[in-house]
């Protein structure tokens, strides 16, 4: 098979000739006194999560916030501070009250966590558990009114008034004791990041071929190795299976259905959604992750026949119609250029698990603390730097994505706007609590220079050492990039980011490293401060129309 490599060359001499230009290293220098005697990242951090955490999409939580975040930009002397509508979301659901317990044989207060948009139980419930008569699993998504037909003729009645246990359970190995909790990037992994892969043709596959493995962290890199398309289609069908199954358990009146975290360990436990928040279709049954200790024990119990009682509560304010999602702006005006623009930005909304500390209050407090440093510095920039704190990212990058597409253009059609190509760049953190160790620059070799004279060359220092062709996946430059717009992703260290607190009960201010964000904060400010005046934009990529007539060449 024959590979083409698309290089975007456009920009190129006129970049390189920039970057031999010297940084700004005085405007440096007072970012960085800034930033680290004055700074308030952290007092950011804590009032999003300890006092207005959680914020899920169209909560009164993420409202609260959002004006306290506005607040915060009309203090600094930032303009055009406002929300902005990106259309229907669904209803609001807060959580007020809940409790998990086994009540026989033994007492036990369960380590569980509800998951959003389930429906209140209305008053304590205390059932009988039982194993689900079906597990559905990533490769058995296709299901049929028919298959659901002969499970309601088995079972009908059986689960009526009973707690659902969802998953078999796993066997416990102890593998998870084997991995570190809290890790940094060595040289040699930053050197394997740095590193392009060869290239692979894609992967001619079907549907109905699909062999996903059962291990979760095995089923999310096989799924991330698929064409997009084929990740796409998968993606509705997960969501058709999920509709036809809490269908099921509605009218089969199951109590509530508890589903095992095979991600748990010692108390921890994930918090997502449960099914519809669309106000036009009923919530499911109250859906509750567990930790797999715990699921396990009931399992083991069912098994052995032994007598089991359960004891749930779940008290949450349910909205009665569709709420329109939000997204969060303000600018800094620019000078000679202000028609241009250098945007910011992080997802404003979490899960409801924890308090959304590393995903992403971090993101959003080092974005407005960015802000900051630069208005209280007076920083001279020609540009205009313009903030945006997403709504709906956790549930698709719907706010990015609107806001793009209103501003910047539309994918789907390949047509683009005014604003197009008045963007100068998009810079987006949004993966935990982490150091910048480098960026992605997500196919964009002609973005190269920019970002070894004003990223590397001033900050290696710092330990930003990396850059990385290679793309990045699940957060919201990507809407930026679909369009063709310069949109990146920084390499952070992962912490104990995606084994200790994405999306878990811990997500929580305390696993915040306040020498990681205060650096940066301090990196992106002055990345943002060089754009800004920089003579050139960052080249971009061809559009993505004008990238499929170049490869179908």
């Amino acid at each position: 098979m024959k590979f083409r490599m698309i290089v975007p060359c456009f920009g190129v001499l006129a970049f390189t000739m920039l970057a031999q230009e010297r940084a700004d290293y005085n405007l440096i220098h007072q970012i960085r006194d800034e930033a680290s005697e004055h700074s308030r990242v952290m007092d950011l951090l804590e009032s999003l999560t300890d006092r207005y955490g959680p914020r899920l999409t169209a909560s009164p939580e993420f409202d609260e916030a959002a004006t306290w975040a506005m607040s915060q930009f009309r203090s600094w002397g930032l303009v055009n501070v406002h929300t902005e509508s990106w259309g229907p979301f669904g209803r609001s659901w807060s959580i007020r009250r809940y409790a998990v317990e086994m009540m026989e044989p033994r007492y036990s207060l369960l380590d569980a966590m509800p998951l959003a948009w389930s429906a209140p139980t209305g008053q304590t419930v205390i059932a009988e558990p039982i194993m689900a008569p079906f597990v559905a699993t990533a490769n058995d998504l296709q299901k049929t009114a028919a298959d659901f037909e002969k499970y309601k003729q088995t079972w009908h009645g059986k689960l009526r008034g009973k707690i659902v246990l969802f998953n078999r359970p796993r066997t416990t190995t102890g593998d998870n004791e084997s991995r570190p909790w809290l890790t940094r990037y060595t040289d040699a992994d930053l050197a394997n990041i740095a590193k392009m892969p060869d290239p692979t043709p894609k992967i001619d596959i079907r549907l109905q071929d699909l062999k996903i493995p059962d291990d979760p962290q095995d089923a999310q890199r096989y799924v991330a190795s698929l064409p997009q398309d084929i990740r796409d289609a998968l993606g509705d069908l997960t969501r058709e299976a999920g509709e036809k199954r809490d269908k099921f358990f509605i009218d089969e009146g199951a109590a509530a259905i508890f589903i095992e975290d095979a991600r748990s360990r010692d108390g921890i436990v994930a918090a997502e959604a449960a099914g519809n928040r669309k106000a036009a279709d009923p919530l499911s049954v109250p859906k509750f992750r567990i930790t797999e200790e715990h699921y396990n024990r009931i399992a083991r119990l069912i098994e052995k026949k032994e007598p089991v009682k359960l004891r749930i509560a779940l008290e949450a304010t349910v909205g009665d119609r569709d709420l329109n999602g939000n997204n969060i702006v303000a600018e800094i005006p620019g000078g000679a250029r202000k028609d241009e623009v250098v945007m910011i930005g992080a997802h404003f909304d979490s899960w409801h698990g924890g308090t959304g500390a590393t995903d992403n209050a971090a993101g959003s407090a080092v974005m407005m603390e960015v802000m900051r440093l630069l208005s209280t510095l007076h920083v001279k920039m020609d540009r205009t730097v313009r903030i945006a704190l997403w709504s709906g990212e956790e549930q698709g990058l719907y706010g990015s994505k609107a806001y793009v597409k209103e501003h910047f253009g539309d994918p789907a059609k390949g047509v683009v706007t005014a604003e197009h190509a008045k963007l100068a760049a998009y810079f987006n953190l949004d993966n935990g609590s982490g150091r910048i160790r480098g960026v992605y620059l997500q196919g964009n070799d002609a973005a190269r220079p920019f970002f070894e004279h004003e990223l590397i060359g001033p900050f290696r220092d710092l330990g930003v050492t990396t850059i990385t062709l290679r793309n990045t996946t699940g957060t919201d430059h990507l809407s930026f990039n679909d369009v063709g717009l310069p949109g990146f992703q920084f390499i952070q260290d992962p912490l104990d980011y995606s084994t200790v607190t994405h999306h878990t009960s811990m997500d929580t201010f305390d696993h915040a490293v306040e020498a990681d964000l205060i650096q940066a904060s301090t990196v992106i400010a002055s990345l943002v401060a060089e754009e800004a005046n920089a003579p050139e934009m960052i080249p971009r990529k061809p559009l993505p129309a004008q990238r499929k007539a170049a490869g179908s060449q």
